[in-house]
């Protein structure tokens, strides 16, 4: 038994079964992080105390009988903009380099009550702005299918770990598509709630009204398990939904023939050939399997990339005002006067793709151009929003690419913002609309190296039960195997 490939049900039972310790499969995962992650280079920082505490306590209740959580003994990623109490949070950013997190996002806090163990920090693009994970502060992260390519971003870390079996699950954050964009290109299963479905308490802000704490998994199954445990009411934070969470897990096995798929014609424009096959191949299946097929159109997809930049740039500009030298993180010495301490302070604290989105999003705020972009692209926003209710009226759930493109070469589009922000082309209008969507693994490209390509699904809004239900069926079909 390899303790690093094991689900969350298989952990529970062999621990059940006392046929493995919660220290053991800890302390395979921290020995694979040491062997594996020098290449992958996922793990910011690894907390191996922490772990082999919590390890030690579910251990404790097997040892006096008492039944064990649901996610005991569950090695778990962190993505680095979540906080975690007495470890680093630098956001990959050097203006973060030396801060410790006071407290535990509800997130993290929720893993943990549930005996899940945390083992690390994982890497990100810096405050989860990008989509390649090169532009972190510290180093990019190499994807493990290719380790001459990205993991996608800007939760690559988290994908890269769960894909490298250093844990098996992780945290990650999405904005504008930053869990389900590298899980596709990773290979695995990534997802986003609802907003409000997860709290943000414990998130570093980026863009506020975008902003999404989520699950990266190898199953379905594991990614359901986890949301479940991290949904729910928050009175920590006021943007936190009072919805009911349901059973994920038991709703995995509800049949779904009878449910009708929309198909956006919008979304196959632009888009790798190989990838466009894949997908094709994924709505067949769900055909197969009972489904009817519906083509839609969703009329505004076309103006999602500029709406989403501005908005997400907007809050950007402000969220990150706080970081001045003042309160906490780096501080420029020997500055002449507050202003001096000011700009030197962000001008060495931050990365090149931070300040360029800081510039653009203090412009569109600006006296003069507020009302021509920031309050256009909130209209644009809510007909984005309202062509995806008009559709959901049709259908049940909406089948799409994850990414244009599959993974691409470290350093292939780090000088090019706009081809870079085109990654996202077809997760950002979930992200506007406050919709769930998750990337499932749809087979690989068929030339060399073959890379993995991922199939987005998205349901109504609170949703998520239905749209883990049609990828949980397309899992066990075989569609992550698909030729």
């Amino acid at each position: 038994m390899d303790p690093t490939t094991l689900t969350i049900n298989q952990i529970h039972s062999a621990l059940t079964a006392r046929e493995i310790s919660a220290e053991e499969i800890t302390r395979a995962h921290l020995a694979r992080i040491e062997q594996k992650d020098p290449e992958v280079r996922s793990y910011l920082s690894v907390c191996a105390e922490r772990a082999m505490e919590q390890a030690r306590k579910i251990d404790g209740l097997i040892a006096q009988g008492d039944p064990l959580p649901r996610l005991a003994g569950v090695p778990v990623a962190v993505k680095d903009v979540i906080l975690t109490r007495g470890l680093q949070a630098t956001c990959a950013s050097r203006i973060l380099e030396n801060y410790i997190a006071p407290y535990d996002a509800t997130a993290v806090e929720r893993l943990e009550s549930a005996g899940a163990v945390i083992l690390g920090k994982v890497n990100c693009d810096e405050f989860a702005m990008g989509s390649s994970t090169e532009n972190s502060g510290f180093f990019p992260t190499h994807n493990p299918c290719d380790l001459t390519r990205v993991p996608g971003g800007s939760s690559g870390g988290s994908a890269a770990a769960v894909a490298a079996n250093l844990a098996t699950v992780a945290l990650g954050s999405d904005t504008g598509g930053s869990i389900r964009q590298p899980a596709a290109l990773c290979g695995i299963v990534g997802m986003m709630g609802t907003y409000g479905r997860v709290s943000r308490y414990g998130l570093v802000a980026f863009a506020s009204s975008l902003d999404h704490i989520g699950p990266f998994g190898r199953s379905v199954r594991d990614v359901a398990v986890t949301l479940e445990t991290i949904a729910g009411r928050d009175p920590k934070d006021s943007t936190s939904a009072d919805v009911p969470v349901p059973n994920y897990e038991a709703a995995l096995e509800q049949d779904i023939r009878g449910l009708k798929v929309g198909v956006p014609n919008e979304y196959f424009k632009g888009l790798n050939p190989e990838i466009g096959d894949n997908i094709q191949q994924g709505i067949d299946l769900l055909a197969k399997l009972g489904c009817e097929v519906v083509p839609i159109s969703l009329p505004h997809t076309d103006y999602a990339i500029g709406c989403y930049y501005i908005i997400c740039m907007a809050e950007a500009s402000t969220n990150l005002a706080r970081y001045d030298g003042v309160r906490y993180g780096f501080r420029a010495s020997e500055p002449t006067e507050l202003r001096d301490m000011y700009k030197k302070t962000r001008n060495r604290g931050f990365g090149a793709e931070v300040k360029r989105r800081i510039m653009l999003g203090t412009y569109v705020l600006s006296s003069g151009y507020y009302d021509a972009y920031y309050l256009k692209a909130q209209k644009v926003r809510t007909l984005i929003a309202r062509d995806f209710v008009d559709a959901f009226d049709d259908v049940d759930v909406m089948v799409t690419p994850t990414s244009p493109i599959p993974a691409f070469k470290l350093g292939e589009r780090f000088e090019d913002p706009l081809q870079m922000y085109l990654a996202d082309i077809y997760t950002v209008t979930a992200s506007l609309a406050g919709i769930p969507g998750i990337s499932v693994p749809c087979g690989k490209t068929r030339g060399e190296p073959r890379l993995p390509v991922g199939m987005q699904i998205l349901a109504k809004h609170f949703d998520e039960a239905r749209l883990l239900q049609v990828a949980h069926a397309f899992e066990k079909a075989g569609g992550f195997e698909i030729a």
